[in-house]
């Protein structure tokens, strides 16, 4: 397994104000050759999450353990990557991760979790734009998609909403050690990349993988999703006593016979 650091995709100037940014990456792939098994796994994690998490490391393990290419990455201001976090928005970390999905070989499943959900479905729409796309499925893990408009700026009081017009970032409680800084300008971007609304056509296979118990992303986000995926096939596995994470024993199982199951095995 190799360790590499790539520079932003916008340059180092234009991606930090004049400051470099380098972004993470953990890639393995099989001894005899990338891509000459079964499709490659490609991480997209969550909204301040890393690819030390548990879900990540569980998949390069899979890969690892069947011979498969895996790649993950921390956007900038995540993990051990360059930036601030609070400098970062979606179209920042899609460009990252079009960057990164650059550097892989062969059929890719990309597997996106919570915020990594949204940025899958939006990376698949740029890659089946090319005369290749190289996309053989999506596995969305409590896709949080739209979740800039959905899931944070509907859901905010008046009083956090008169702190994000005044301060330009309203702090919210979080699981971390740190609360979430929500800046107006990660909601203003976030509109560029709305989903919902309209149908969404992803021409490949889609598995939605939600917890019922989910109170970051509640199970009736993936339902809306699921409506709005009409025209390639999808499915949704509801995990009963499942919460936002996901990631216990019976959980990655689940994770391992859904990849399976979109490559064809």
């Amino acid at each position: 397994m190799s360790d590499q650091e790539t520079a932003g995709p916008d340059g180092p100037e234009k991606a930090n104000a004049g400051g470099s940014r380098k972004i993470a990456i953990l890639q393995s792939s099989p001894e005899n050759g990338p891509g000459s098994n079964d499709s490659g796994l490609f991480w997209l994690g969550g909204f301040k999450s890393d690819m030390e998490g548990s879900k990540a490391v569980a998949m390069a393990d899979f890969a690892l353990k069947n011979h498969r290419q895996a790649t993950r990455f921390d956007y900038s201001g995540h993990g051990s990557s360059g930036g601030k976090f609070a400098d970062g928005h979606i179209s920042l970390w899609l460009k990252e991760a079009l960057e990164v999905f650059d550097l892989t070989d062969g059929e890719q499943i990309i597997i996106g979790s919570s915020m990594g959900g949204w940025l899958a479905l939006l990376l698949n729409n740029i890659l089946q734009k090319r005369s290749r796309p190289r996309v053989k499925a999506l596995i969305l893990i409590a896709p949080a998609v739209d979740m800039t408009k959905d899931l944070m700026a509907e859901k905010f009081s008046p009083e956090q909403l008169a702190e994000l017009e005044e301060k330009g970032f309203v702090e919210l409680p979080s699981d971390y050690d740190e609360p979430y800084m929500i800046t107006r300008k990660l909601i203003e971007d976030g509109k560029r990349h709305l989903l919902f609304g309209k149908p969404i056509e992803t021409r490949c296979p889609v598995y939605i993988l939600q917890g019922a118990r989910d109170e970051a992303v509640p199970p009736d986000h993936a339902i809306k999703l699921l409506s709005h995926i009409m025209l390639d096939p999808v499915s949704l596995t509801m995990v009963p006593d499942g919460d936002h994470s996901l990631s216990r024993p019976k959980d990655i199982e689940l994770l391992e016979k859904t990849i399976r199951l979109a490559s064809g095995n």
